[in-house]
């Protein structure tokens, strides 16, 4: 029996005994699938966003902020696999589902004329206090999966967020601008000079926790700012 052989057949024996499931709809995974199903990979609401400089989640910025280009990789409607797979990012202390898309993600802005000239990933910042409870940033994990893919420099620590906001859930667009109003801040901002820097969080919905990290930033020198997100919420 060759040596790859085997090793098909190890892996095989031990999911039987010690299956692995998808993150998304917890069926058990198999050989050569890591994270997600073949099913659920092939099956989940892509938008390919990043091949359409002009889509819906980069019109939501105009006429509020200047970017460079805003994405997200799936669309995020009702109860779907989408939203299990993010409850379980925040909620279920699952952090390699942030990696996992964040991954996929990177995988596609890394061919992308606008995204593949990023040369920072920063993810949305989240109060010291509300990371201790969850015990990590999810928009953190998210950012490590892109920069892996992108082969590019991460920063989790320049962007900071000065106060602890009450959750946008539920608030109205009007209500969630004020509530991330002057919320971030960059302790240093000569790190993003002459930076392409791309923002990072799990969920966009009005945007309105995105333009406020572009604000805190957009005065910086020479900064380029894009946005991408796992997932978009018409």
């Amino acid at each position: 029996m060759g040596s790859t052989t085997l090793n098909v057949w190890w892996e095989d024996f031990i999911s039987a005994f010690f299956p692995n499931c998808c993150s998304a709809c917890d069926e058990t995974i198999y050989t050569k699938e890591e994270g997600l199903c073949l099913t659920c990979a092939s099956t989940l609401p892509f938008t390919n966003f990043h091949d359409d400089l002009q889509n819906p989640v980069y019109k939501s910025f105009w006429g509020r902020v200047k970017i460079e280009g805003a994405t997200a990789l799936f669309w995020f409607n009702g109860k779907t696999r989408v939203q299990t797979l993010i409850h379980k990012l925040k909620y279920k202390n699952t952090p390699k589902i942030g990696i996992l898309t964040g991954e996929i993600l990177g995988s596609q802005l890394v061919n992308s004329p606008i995204f593949s000239t990023a040369t920072v990933v920063v993810p949305v910042p989240l109060h010291p206090a509300k990371k201790r409870k969850r015990g990590y940033n999810q928009a953190e994990m998210i950012a490590i999966g892109i920069a892996n893919s992108m082969d590019i420099q991460l920063d989790s620590k320049n962007l900071i967020r000065v106060k602890n906001t009450n959750t946008q859930t539920k608030k109205s667009r009007e209500e969630r601008v004020e509530n991330v109003k002057n919320v971030f801040q960059a302790l240093n901002q000569e790190l993003f000079i002459n930076q392409h820097v791309l923002l990072v969080d799990d969920v966009m919905t009005t945007g309105s926790t995105l333009e406020s990290c572009v604000l805190a930033l957009a005065n910086i020198e020479n900064i380029k700012i894009s946005v991408a997100t796992i997932a978009y919420a018409e």
